[in-house]
């Protein structure tokens, strides 16, 4: 099948570069002429596990090619998925100014029946909208489907190769046809297949990220009652995400959500309903604890000083909003960094993948080291920001001769209290008795 994709960001590339593994000759439009060079050379423009080399392999095999002609995307594709930019605007409601301006141009260049895929996560009601522009720009006939992604950044191509569901919003008989035949290779293990109308699936997107959400800020809220009087997090945790009305995933206690989809979402979703005057309060509340949870960790470290941090050192571990990911948008590294500069300590970071980003967002402002044992050397603590798997199991005894004072601040829960005890740390964690020497 002939496909485009329009937007080569992480849900634009992974989706065309999987439909190009199954077998679809694909064409990825992006505006911006340094990705169109680099995909061309098989390289990727951000860091996703995996997908560089299937990338290269699909240029290679020239199943995936990129223009930067939405002309020319137009009249490839028999499919055209949307996966342009929908950020937020100053008062929550999602920009849809590129979807629009992308859905005009490729209107124009229509010359037969397309299916016209909305894969951006948009508000409810986009596709009816969408509908009335393209009939405002052709007399070529046309279906528009509502596909959201449910993808997570660090894990994007199990999700979209091996999917739990893939959710269709579509009133036409022949527009479900072809996105079952271009979604077949991915649901031979029995994920589901849903067909709704348009509002429910672009609702769906919402409703699973504002859920989601509500557990991370829900579990942070009940650490930090937890530090209040004495409880441990991990045991509440552990005994409640057994229950099976409950589950285990995303009871994690840290230091709040970030990244491009659970703060754009949620502030869209609170958004739409004071579109319609009606008050999404629990909504409300995860965002605000969400916000407020970002700056736990500072208040630790600023306790701990006494509120003396000018001249003192902060070494930092992580700044991705999660592993896996270069991705620092919304990242609660950036408002603890914030923090402690305006407070005056200085900040060495490291980041095994987010370094670059870091640099073209905060430039000079901290300092970057060579590895994470580099950001600790003559360091006055450490704060672990972000839970890469390397930050698990370091060498203790090396970070307690190199930091200044032996205190980590543990955004993530990752290490044993009774170990930080035992090797002579000053220990502090989200939701757990600060252990001492």
């Amino acid at each position: 099948m002939n496909v485009t994709v329009v937007g080569t960001g992480y849900v634009g590339l992974v989706a065309g570069t999987c439909f190009a593994e199954s077998g679809n000759d694909v064409l990825c439009v992006d505006n911006n002429p340094a990705k169109v060079r680099m995909i061309r050379r098989g390289k990727v423009p951000i860091y996703e596990p995996g997908l560089s080399e299937l990338v290269a392999r699909n240029v290679a095999m020239r199943r995936l090619r990129v223009t930067g002609s939405l002309e020319e995307g137009a009249a490839h594709g028999e499919v055209i998925f949307l996966a342009v930019g929908t950020p937020p605007g100053t008062n929550g409601c999602a920009d849809l100014s590129a979807v629009f301006s992308v859905i005009e141009a490729v209107g124009r260049h229509m010359d037969g029946h397309r299916v016209i895929v909305l894969k951006s996560t948009v508000p409810v009601g986009t596709a009816d909208r969408v509908r009335e522009k393209l009939r405002a720009v052709t007399r070529q006939p046309f279906d528009v489907v509502s596909n959201p992604e449910f993808m997570k950044e660090g894990a994007a191509l199990d999700d979209f190769l091996k999917p739990e569901r893939v959710v269709i919003g579509t009133d036409s008989a022949h527009a479900e046809a072809v996105m079952r035949q271009l979604y077949a290779p991915f649901l031979r293990t029995g994920a589901a297949f849903l067909v709704m109308d348009n509002r429910s699936a672009e609702m769906t997107k919402y409703a699973a990220n504002a859920m989601l959400a509500t557990r991370v800020s829900f579990m942070n809220e009940i650490a930090n009652i937890c530090e209040a009087i004495g409880a441990n997090i991990e045991h509440v945790r552990h005994a409640i995400g057994i229950d099976s009305r409950i589950g285990p995933r995303f009871l994690f206690p840290g230091i709040g959500y970030g990244g491009s989809c659970f703060p754009k979402d949620v502030q869209a979703l609170i958004a739409t309903a004071r579109g319609v005057k009606y008050a999404l309060r629990i909504l409300e509340s995860v965002e605000s604890v969400n916000e407020a949870q970002k700056r736990t960790l500072f208040a630790k470290i600023k306790r701990h000083f006494k509120g003396a941090l000018k001249g003192k050192t902060i070494a930092l571990w992580g700044l991705a909003f999660k592993p896996q990911t270069d991705d620092m948008r919304e990242a609660p590294a950036l408002v603890i960094i914030d923090n402690l500069l305006k407070a005056g300590a200085a900040v060495r970071a490291y980041d095994p993948v987010a370094m670059p980003t870091a640099k073209a967002i905060l430039g000079a402002k901290i300092s970057y080291a060579r590895s994470e044992y580099d950001a600790c050397r003559g360091a006055d603590a450490l704060a672990l920001v972000t839970e890469w798997s390397e930050f698990r199991n370091p060498d203790f005894n090396r970070m307690h001769e190199l930091l200044s004072s032996p205190v980590i601040f543990d955004g993530r829960n990752q290490y044993d209290p009774a170990l930080m005890r035992q090797l002579g740390f000053t220990y502090y964690s989200v939701g757990r008795p600060v252990v001492r020497p």
